[in-house]
């Protein structure tokens, strides 16, 4: 049969549930076994979503606390030498965890001095940059060429017991040993992947505990397959991946890449003596060709056709022309029906979105319905499109829609765009002219003074708006209060001398809500949060069609800010 499966899912919970708890251990409101608590709901809860969704092949060990990458290089002892005070050097704590990834003071010294204060240092975090091309980041793994590596715990099996327990035979997911490698940097210069031979018996260890633990699969996450490797990356695929072969014993091995195609890597990729591989058919669409024409015989192919990184309804009747040519090839028993990634990038559950109108919404789909959209597929090539015919028809449906719709496409904006020239580019006058014009109209001096525009969101003006928000303020209330603010910022500018004024836009909710919510071809959502870092979730706009402006949107705050200074109001 073919099977539905998924390579990880969000954590943060449907109502951010992770980063409330975070944040309350972290300001010391509560204890780590309450974040604990927090965090096994969170993953007991995803475990059920998916099987209730018909996904057959559940991860664990996708959850993290902050960061993936971090999660490894504590669970194999790569800690930099200026943490060595945050623990024993044997046995990883949340008191070490939350120091790589947040940086710690000690408790006299929360201004940061830096200075040694005996049994803490102060410390900075580890770096973070972004995961590949997505918005997400990663704490950068720091390496030396000395590196050892240990196992300081068994999050992986403890994990997968965990789910276990809980009626859940679950795939544990494992960042690969190469592209954990690649992602890191070395502190002298050292090439990183000459570490490989003091990495790899950790991971051994690791895999020969999940193996007795009874995980009939592992999966490996090796996304610089999909990238330009050196030659030498090549060869120590296949180096690592025979000793982690032999060390599964009867467990499978299932390696993933996405974000690109395999292109020059693919017989690398064919060649690991693995199980199962997983191909992005979303950013690499082109290759399935290619791939199912040289795939080995001995291997399932994992075909990612549900975009991950996205939050569009999937076109069902496109995907699925991949999976039957993948199915006619191969057949039903070695293709698995999975998103691209992990559904990480993507927000939780498009149920709790109540206010978006009807049309639009039939367009998009969240975490939890791109789980049910790898279902519809699965089912459809084990059992034949007229076992799904409803399922495929919606998505049919509101594909025509969206490609008809003159919400997306806007014949006004069109013409408009269409309309430009050249000259509407060009300056009518050269600097030198338009800088006497200025100056007569500014009367500035030499070196004004400014600011950037925006003044303190303070907790009157907050309540202010949320009791807008609810009804308890009318409109003309509200009005009047924001005016006062605008009159009372203006006025204390002017008490300290600047020189071109700004009116500190305490009717703005949010820099790129307030505009956003203004324009015609842009959403918002209530609950469309996706982890950026930690604990950090951000909440992006939908920009789903072309763009207008119906209506002024600051002429009338910029007026009335005007009317209260002759001083230039910016």
């Amino acid at each position: 049969m073919v099977l539905a499966t998924t390579l990880g899912y969000p954590r943060v919970g449907a109502q951010r549930e992770l980063k409330k708890a975070l944040e309350s251990y972290w300001k010391g409101q509560s204890d780590f076994a309450a974040l604990e608590k927090t965090a096994a709901g969170l993953r007991a809860g995803n475990w059920k979503l998916q099987k209730d969704q018909g996904i057959a092949a559940i991860p664990s060990n996708d959850f993290s606390y902050y960061d993936t990458v971090l999660d490894t290089s504590v669970l194999f002892g790569a800690v930099p030498a200026r943490y060595a005070a945050f623990w024993d050097g044997k046995k990883a704590t949340p008191e070490l965890y939350f120091a790589m990834a947040r940086g710690a003071q000690t408790a006299d010294c929360a201004s940061g001095c830096g200075h040694d204060h005996g049994d803490k240092k102060d410390v900075t975090a580890a770096e973070m940059t972004k995961w590949f091309d997505t918005n997400y980041h990663y704490i950068v793994p720091e390496f030396d060429a000395h590196q050892k590596f240990f196992l300081t715990s068994a999050k992986p099996v403890e994990e997968y017991k965990e789910a276990k327990a809980q009626g859940y035979e679950t795939r544990p997911v494992l960042v690969g040993p190469i592209s954990y490698l690649l992602l890191g940097k070395t502190k002298d210069g050292a090439d990183a992947l000459d570490l490989l031979g003091n990495l790899l018996p950790v991971y051994v260890d690791i895999i020969k505990q999940l193996s007795a633990a009874g995980a009939q699969w592992i999966q490996l996450d090796e996304p610089f397959l999909a990238l330009d490797i050196s030659d030498k990356a090549r060869s120590l695929y296949k180096t690592a991946y025979q000793k982690l072969a032999e060390a599964a014993g009867g467990t499978k091995l299932f390696v993933t890449t996405y974000f690109d195609s395999l292109r020059e890597n693919a017989e690398t990729a064919f060649a690991l003596p693995v199980a199962a591989l997983h191909v992005d058919l979303v950013r690499g669409r082109d290759q399935l060709d290619g791939v199912l024409a040289k795939f080995p015989a001995d291997k399932i192919l994992s075909v990612g056709v549900v975009n991950g990184r996205n939050i569009w309804r999937n076109d069902l009747s496109a995907s699925f022309a991949f999976v039957e040519k993948a199915v006619a090839k191969l057949g039903k028993d070695r293709v698995w029906v999975a998103p691209s990634c992990s559904l990480l990038f993507t927000p939780y559950d498009l149920d709790f979105e109540t206010g978006l109108d009807t049309e639009l919404k039939s367009w998009l789909a969240f975490s939890k319905q791109k789980l049910a959209e790898v279902s519809a597929l699965a089912k459809a090539a084990n059992e034949g499109r007229d076992a799904v015919a409803a399922i495929f028809k919606a998505s049919d449906e509101a594909q025509a829609s969206r490609r008809a719709s003159k919400r997306i496409h806007n014949d006004a904006v069109k013409s408009r765009v269409a309309a430009i020239t050249k000259a509407d580019a060009a300056r009518q006058s050269p600097y030198s002219v338009r800088k006497g014009l200025q100056q007569k109209a500014l009367n500035l001096p030499s070196f004004p003074t400014t600011t950037i525009g925006s003044f303190p969101q303070t907790q009157d003006v907050r309540a202010a708006r949320a009791s807008f928000k609810k009804g308890d303020m009318t409109e003309a209330a509200y009005n009047d209060f924001l005016k006062q603010k605008t009159k009372e910022a203006v006025a204390w500018q002017e008490q300290i001398d600047i020189d071109v004024l700004v009116h500190g836009e305490f009717e703005r909710n949010d820099m790129v809500e307030y505009f956003g919510e203004q324009l015609s071809g842009f959403a918002f959502t209530k609950n469309g949060w996706v982890q950026s870092y930690g604990s950090r979730c951000v909440k992006p706009p939908v920009l789903f069609g072309d763009v207008s402006r119906p209506t002024p949107m600051t002429v009338e705050w910029s007026q009335y800010a005007q009317s209260l200074t002759k001083r230039p109001m910016k």
